[in-house]
């Protein structure tokens, strides 16, 4: 049906133009070294423009898959902090990006019963989430970590020991390290709503909302935090009350057995060779004498064994990575 002459006429001063593509500012490269996407390290008193110290993220689970990499021995690798979490796969960091060559021999040790394995998208672009992380490392020193049934320490006890100190640094320590970071000043920080302490609102330079702070501590903490409003309130229960003098009571007691458990060992629970325990130790020993403020970091800097450790690992870890 053609269109009626007056509107044929109106749509002649609206032309219809042709806009050529937007072709993509950056084209997507392979990596020439193994690459670690990490999320960026944060500014810090103690931490200066030069210092080799930048290429160790500020993020405990990406600072620990750095340590993870670094104390089994690998060395030469880079790292990248210009990718946000959110563009990472599975919409978390660390990933790992592999030279072509790197990224064939992983995805064939991933799909050994296929002949011509099909990659993922990701897998094609040498991609790889952090779950991944160790079978790297596992072919690129032709050994399988899997099939220590110590996992790298001395006995079935250490081993099973090792079980409970990660549950204490992933639950008590990682909520102190949570509370004492730098944190925005939210609406419902401001009305009372946020964690209870006696101490003055966070300071507003960086870091996450006082909102996914809270909700971040209700699932790392054991057991959980009863929520802002009561049973008998006329409003639905919603938020948490987390007791900032209750979490780091317990902080100090678990950052004093640490120190006690280490004593003058060179690798946490008596171990030969460094650990999965010595990296995620690390990298929560390095992020609160980094980042954390009083007294978090004070109760670490009282240890004198766990800041020489954390500094004389620091050195071994920093080294394996460059920009």
């Amino acid at each position: 049906m053609p269109v009626p002459n007056p509107i044929a006429t109106l749509f002649s001063y609206f032309p219809l133009h042709t806009f050529p593509p937007i072709t993509p500012q950056a084209v997507a490269r392979d990596a020439s070294t193994p690459t670690l996407w990490i999320a960026p390290p944060l500014s810090s008193p103690t931490l200066s423009v030069s210092s080799e110290d930048r290429v160790l993220s500020s993020d405990v689970e990406c600072l620990k898959w750095q340590a993870y990499i670094a104390l089994r021995g690998l060395k030469n690798l880079k790292v990248r902090w210009d990718v946000a979490a959110e563009g990472a796969l599975e919409g978390r960091l660390p990933n790992l990006h592999l030279p072509k060559a790197d990224a064939a021999k992983l995805n064939a040790d991933l799909n050994p019963t296929e002949e011509n394995p099909k990659a993922d998208a990701e897998e094609t672009l040498g991609l790889y989430a952090a779950r991944l992380i160790p079978s790297w490392v596992d072919l690129t020193l032709g050994f399988d970590s899997a099939s220590d049934a110590l996992e790298g320490y001395k006995d079935v006890a250490s081993r099973d020991e090792s079980r409970a100190w990660v549950a204490l640094l992933e639950g008590v320590v990682h909520a102190a390290l949570l509370i004492s970071l730098p944190q925005q000043v939210t609406l419902a920080q401001l009305l009372g709503l946020g964690y209870s302490s006696s101490s003055p609102s966070p300071s507003t330079a960086t870091s996450k909302p006082s909102s996914q702070t809270s909700s971040t501590l209700q699932t790392v903490l054991s057991p959980p935090p009863a929520p802002l409003t009561g049973f008998t309130s006329l409003l639905p229960s919603f938020g948490t009350r987390v007791s900032r003098t209750s979490v780091i009571s317990q902080y100090v007691e678990a950052i004093a057995s640490l120190s006690e458990r280490l004593g003058t060992d060179q690798w946490f629970l008596g171990s030969s060779q460094p650990t999965p325990l010595d990296a995620l130790a690390f990298a929560y020993l390095h992020c609160i004498l980094v980042h954390a403020k009083e007294p978090v970091r004070v109760e670490v800097t009282k240890r004198v064994n766990l800041v020489a450790w954390e500094w004389r690992v620091r050195s071994t870890v920093r080294g394996a990575y460059s920009l």
